[in-house]
């Protein structure tokens, strides 16, 4: 059986689950989704999540691992669908009441032990790429400013976009309010994308004595561990389908999304590949060639990553906050709203020291990026689901498909750790 028709039969198995009540279902305690926002605005969070800094970095794993890279997007792509699926499931599997984290769907499967170490892997990321998308934004701020007065260093630039990224951040409370956000964030991405594809076909006749790759067995394994780190968004699901009206759209909602951002991947990769061979660069603009083009492509992915950054941190805050009952029910409005700022004004600031005084930290964050988006995005919301709703329950076929996940899941997990430590030593030699 093909891994198409598999993945119909998983899509129909779910609409099939759906009709049966398991999103939000009459009998479950639901969030308030009184002010809840569009399916659309979903969609919107979830390309903006999961797009953007992977679309830059595929043409690059396509030279370190050849054509058969295609292949690795294609199965990273329909896996994400199903595990961003299940666990949503897995909030409503216990029939009774919606959970509300990803580490209380750990803590229902797996005990205390299995929330905490969940909530840190969480946590890695949703700290860690924000404070990543920090260094980027100062960097390529510093770098559109050479030669003027604004030349300034990437310290203060980078402490100048942590001030930016904190205002929407600090003032508004759920994943509905960062939705507009999104929907630009999502327009810089395909914007982006666009500069690349139209400028690198202009510039393919300069390219000569450009070779590609079917395969690359030994550097393999880093560009699937690289391109499978580019469907992450599960730590920020659950949030955003809380902000949904219609939460049984949420299986059209990640489907849509992850299918659109694997549109944007596969156009960026070709054309970067097919054009630049085994001279392109990471990130994808740095290989066009220098003018108005490179510079629009800089400023937009600036553009994205400054407004990507507040959809990630108030996700991990609306994680810490539940953890701390931090609601106006227990303080009162105001009360609340001075705690949260604090809380939140607490975590830009951790965020923007890290991200100006830690030497050699995207190597560090590679290393526990390999663990934690492996962990997150395949590993553990099959390990959930099948714990939750059951193993004899299920056909053999998509036990099967489980089975398949999980292992794409370690083999990323071991080679992207392998790799990760090696540049970590790299950098300290």
């Amino acid at each position: 059986m093909s891994i198409s028709e598999k993945k119909e039969q998983y899509t129909s198995s779910i609409s099939s689950a759906e009709k049966e009540g398991e999103y939000a279902s009459e009998g479950i305690i639901d969030v308030n989704r009184e002010n809840a926002g569009t399916s659309m605005m979903a969609y919107y969070n979830v390309v903006c999540v999961v797009a953007g800094t992977g679309t830059l970095g595929l043409p690059s794993a396509l030279k370190m691992g050849g054509w058969i890279g295609l292949f690795i997007l294609f199965l990273s792509w329909t896996m994400s669908v199903y595990t961003g699926i299940i666990l949503i499931r897995c909030l409503y599997a216990n029939g009774k009441q919606r959970l509300t984290t990803y580490k209380e769907v750990a803590t229902s499967a797996f005990g205390p032990i299995g929330g905490w170490v969940t909530f840190f892997f969480n946590a890695w990321i949703l700290l860690g790429a924000p404070i990543l998308y920090m260094v980027l934004s100062g960097v390529n701020l510093n770098q559109l400013c050479v030669g003027t007065v604004a030349e300034i260093g990437d310290t203060p630039w980078i402490i100048i976009s942590c001030a930016i990224v904190a205002i929407p951040f600090v003032l508004v409370k759920s994943m509905k309010e960062v939705a507009w956000m999104s929907a630009f964030g999502a327009l810089a991405t395909l914007v982006v994308v666009g500069i690349v594809i139209v400028v690198a076909g202009i510039d393919k006749p300069n390219q000569v004595n450009i070779h590609h790759d079917a395969v690359i067995w030994e550097m393999f394994p880093i560009a699937l561990s690289t391109i499978s780190f580019s469907f992450g968004g599960n730590v920020v699901y659950p949030h955003v389908e809380a902000s949904m009206k219609n939460p049984q759209n949420w299986p059209k909602v990640v489907g849509a999304g992850l299918s659109t951002c694997a549109a944007m991947y596969l156009a960026t990769a070709v054309a970067g590949y097919v054009v630049y061979g085994n001279t392109v660069v990471n990130p994808v603009y740095n290989s066009i060639p220098e003018g108005a083009a490179r510079i629009v492509a800089i400023v937009v992915i600036t553009i994205h990553v400054l407004l990507a950054a507040p959809i990630l941190t108030t996700s991990f805050s609306l994680d810490v906050e539940e953890m701390l009952n931090i609601t106006v029910d227990r303080f009162g409005k105001v009360k609340e709203f001075l705690i949260r700022a604090a809380l939140r004004i607490l975590i830009m600031c951790v965020i923007g020291v890290i991200a100006c005084s830690v030497p050699n930290f995207g190597a560090l964050m590679s290393l526990i990026g390999a663990f934690a988006n492996c962990a997150l995005i395949f590993i553990f919301p099959v390990v959930f689901y099948l714990k939750l709703t059951g193993i004899r329950n299920k056909p053999i076929y998509e036990l099967a498909w489980c089975a398949l996940v999980v292992v794409l899941g370690i083999v990323g997990l071991i080679f992207g750790t392998k790799s990760a430590i090696q540049e970590l030593i790299d950098a300290f030699s």
